[in-house]
């Protein structure tokens, strides 16, 4: 007979608390951190920084480019994944990546603080182009990371809670924080201390945990792996290679187009350089197309015939040199995770991507309107909204990722980001109402008291009290949507193919959003606010009925509210 202790559940609460206490956790919440602190200094304050030393606007637009870094990250998340860096592979799969990532965001931030932006834009904005495709790198690196060291007590779902509370808390430092500090002691003095900030990350994560350090079981791991491509039942090679140079031409168009582009940009003169929203709406597309849509045609395409039982190997063999062992190695980087990714999710991929492609649009796109929202079309002054949005909005996405994981543990996964989905589109009402003069805000301010409470602070008034309910409401919503989507990416990809497979979920997340931006843009000139967020409302609302959907194909298929991410089929026939 079972003890009273085998028989009671733990509380969600228990769990939480047990989970917080792990290592792993720990180290989540410090590469969380680090994976926020560049984003922010990079694309947020650096900007700042350049408008100080009277850098011109278009100049800084064409600066904005580096960002493509982390929206073009798949292109290379293969290499990062299968690549070993010599002499540090003792440290581990992933965090012979890691740590040297962070060690060279350090040196660079420090870099950056001995230049004049003025007078040496031109290393200044390699050095910072050079900044965002580490820490790109980083961002790969570490969701592969988190997925991979998940296990019953660091879950999945607690350990992307953690990872964006960190990303979050590095918004605020290397935000506000960071104004803060350029007022008092300059601007190349604060990113020294960033920089000193990053390097000690990055000596940290030196003894952080790793999920495989055994660079003897990892070689003997891939000779097995690729061995198992020339047995029975599997593609030929002949098929494999063909299916390989059409992925490969695909994306190395799609790099070559996207490094064409940046050159051009930073290099030539004003009058000669293209234009970012004319190629985001005409390559955007074909990129999108090449790098994940075409690929994933391509990879059912071979599943079918390991299915099927067609153009497959008759009898196994071994390997030999004249078969490609390197070409093997570039089909196991490239199109094996598309292959186990599509044979496992099946038609179910039509909804995953439609999931991805709506559930942060509404937010991602937006954020690009909120400065000229707040201050152009509403009035308040730099102060308040730094004091709205930096400070108080940041403190509510901290509280919303905390409650979101404590939701996921207590209600599940799939209820939270449906639940995540609706607050983040029913919260663009509440812009709706500001655009209409916030009535109805200043109401829910007044009879919370909240009106009162801002109020006793120097510099305190009703409209402030307006703007920080309404926009801590939003970001409350935001954390918890964040929260259970980042877990809900890390649950369906396999721990094997992690790198690229999130890589290529997240960053088809960014890159809708940066083709959805110039249309809205648009709509604004001409509709005017209000007519925006109830439409961005609408769009929310499309990906509840996704949310509802997956959640009753994974009710279906018999999966857990799962703690770790699953593990890849051996062989793409095992997993029909």
């Amino acid at each position: 007979m079972a003890s009273v202790a085998e028989t009671v559940k733990p509380s969600s609460w228990s769990v939480l608390k047990l989970a917080l206490r792990n290592r792993k956790t720990g180290y989540m919440a410090l590469f969380g951190f680090a994976s926020g602190l560049p984003f922010a200094l990079f694309l947020g304050t650096l900007y700042a920084w350049l408008s100080e030393a009277e850098v011109d606007l278009e100049t800084m637009g064409v600066f904005s480019l580096i960002g493509l870094a982390y929206a073009f990250q798949f292109l290379w998340s293969p290499l990062v994944d299968r690549l070993d860096i010599p002499g540090l592979r003792r440290l581990g799969k992933r965090k012979q990546w890691i740590a040297p990532m962070q060690l060279l965001l350090g040196i660079i931030l420090v870099t950056l603080s001995l230049l004049d932006p003025k007078s040496q834009l031109g290393w200044f904005s390699l050095l910072a182009g050079i900044g965002a495709f580490a820490s790109a790198t980083q961002d790969i690196v570490i969701n592969a990371w988190r997925i991979d060291i998940a296990d019953d007590e660091a879950t999945i779902d607690i350990l992307s809670t953690v990872t964006q509370m960190g990303f979050r808390l590095a918004a605020l430092v290397g935000g506000a924080l960071g104004l803060i500090i350029a007022e008092r002691i300059g601007w190349p003095q604060t990113y020294v201390v960033m920089g000193v900030i990053m390097l000690g990350i990055g000596i940290a994560g030196l003894f952080a945990p790793d999920a495989d350090v055994d660079k003897a079981a990892a070689t003997t791991m891939n000779e097995e792996k690729t061995a198992e491509l020339y047995e029975v039942g599997e593609i030929e090679p002949r098929v494999r290679n063909w299916a390989l140079l059409a992925v490969g031409l695909l994306w190395g168009w799609a790099i070559v187009t996207v490094l064409i582009f940046m050159v051009r940009s930073l290099t030539a003169l004003p009058e000669d350089r293209p234009d970012p929203t004319l190629f985001t709406a005409t390559y955007g597309p074909l990129i999108i197309a090449a790098t994940i849509i075409v690929p994933a045609f391509i990879a059912a395409w071979l599943f079918k015939l390991n299915r099927d039982g067609k153009h497959v190997i008759k009898e196994g063999r071994t390997a030999l040199k004249s078969d490609g062992l390197i070409l093997d190695q570039l089909y196991r980087a490239l199109l094996l995770p598309l292959v186990e990714f599509v044979g496992r999710m099946g038609w179910s991929l039509v909804l995953v991507f439609a999931l991805v492609l709506t559930y942060r649009i509404t937010d991602a796109i937006w954020g690009t309107f909120a400065y000229p929202f707040y201050l152009g079309e509403l009035g308040y002054t730099l102060d308040e909204v730094a004091v709205a949005s930096k400070f108080f909005g940041v403190g509510a996405i901290l509280l919303g990722l905390a409650l979101g994981g404590w939701m996921i543990t207590a209600f599940g996964r799939m209820f939270t980001l449906t639940l995540g989905a609706f607050l983040a589109a029913a919260t663009n009402l509440l812009y709706a109402d500001l655009a209409l003069g916030g009535a109805n805000m200043q109401a829910v301010s007044d009879f919370t008291g909240f009106t009162w409470a801002v109020m006793q602070f120097p510099g305190g008034s009703e409209r402030l009290a307006r703007l920080m309910i309404t926009i801590g409401g939003e970001n409350l919503a935001i954390g918890i949507a964040g929260a259970a989507y980042i877990a809900w990416l890390s649950s369906i990809v396999a721990k094997g193919y992690s790198a690229v497979q999130y890589a290529l979920l997240a960053s088809l997340t960014l890159l809708v959003g940066t083709l959805g931006r110039g249309a809205l843009g648009q709509m604004i000139e001409e509709r005017g606010y209000y007519d925006v967020f109830i439409f961005t409302m609408l769009i929310g609302m499309v990906a509840v009925v996704l949310c509802i959907l997956e959640w009753m194909r994974e009710h279906r298929a018999g999966r857990k509210s799962g703690v770790v991410a699953p593990d890849p089929a051996p062989r793409v026939a095992r997993s029909q």
